[in-house]
């Protein structure tokens, strides 16, 4: 067996339909986990669910918001009566949305706190009270390069960001004698909805006359010595090493082609 088999073990993920969610819970399911899809549409949550059947895995569609309690616990509840157990949670569930220091709204921050920040708070609430009666789990919060490093346009973004790597750290010292695990995942530029389109930061931040296209590739550029970005398979090759990984943990670590390199 590989040392980064999963064989058997069973997996959460929110956000989980679509872009990294769905790339990360790929991975976990080739590496053998049943994986459970979580998302805010039945749709989104269902077609997640459905690539995993695909892949040969168990699995199930939850519908979930992360803002609400009484909707996580619900969450974790399901998995558990339908699995028995969660071995592995990946809170990737996350919105983003652009507006400069004077233009930025405070349903905006709002918004932000309550998914990115609020909702990793309360799924990390919920999996460790499972966790803790097996004495054994593996939590990956997904967080960002922007919780490493301030982007412009985006400082409510990288304020939720920055706390999840400090709640993930406090977190990771207090369940550290009970066989549970919590690290953070640290995207970099990955051409998913914050970054492609003509809404999206290559949009935003193309020059006059300049195309959306010609923007991202430029940036890719600019921003990482590799040249070229990541992709949500690469995201998750990363959470299958952390779900392996018994003695690491607290940790913020970036998938960023070496833009965090300074």
């Amino acid at each position: 067996m590989s040392q980064f088999s999963l064989e058997g073990q069973i997996a959460l993920v929110t956000g989980g339909g679509r872009g990294i969610g769905l790339g990360i819970a790929t991975s976990l399911a080739q590496a053998g986990a049943h994986v459970v899809i979580a998302d805010y549409t039945k749709d989104l949550a269902e077609a997640g669910a459905d690539a995993m059947r695909g892949l040969g895995r168990k699995s199930a569609a939850i519908v979930v918001d992360v803002r609400k309690p009484e909707s996580v616990t619900a969450m974790v509840d399901a998995t558990v009566k339908q699995f028995g157990r969660l071995d592995i949670a990946m809170n990737n569930a996350g919105i983003v949305s652009l507006g400069g220091i004077g233009e930025l709204t405070v349903e905006q921050w709002d918004d932000c706190m309550a998914v990115n920040l609020r909702g990793v708070f309360l799924s990390t609430q919920a999996e460790v009270a499972v966790m803790r009666k097996q004495k054994y789990g593996r939590i990956i919060n997904t967080a960002s390069i922007a919780g490493k490093v301030g982007f412009p346009a985006l400082s409510h973004y990288s304020a939720t960001k920055f706390g999840v790597i400090g709640f993930t750290n406090a977190v990771a010292k207090e369940v550290a004698t009970e066989g549970i695990t919590v690290n953070a995942l640290c995207p970099g530029i990955v051409g998913t909805g914050m970054w492609r389109g003509e809404t999206g930061l290559s949009g935003k931040w193309a020059l006059e006359g300049e195309s959306e296209e010609a923007s991202w590739e430029r940036h890719q550029k600019i921003f990482l010595p590799q040249g070229v970005a990541q992709t949500p398979e690469d995201m998750g090759q990363m959470v299958v090493y952390l779900a392996c990984a018994p003695h690491v943990t607290g940790q913020a670590l970036a998938v960023d082609g070496g833009f965090s390199l300074g």
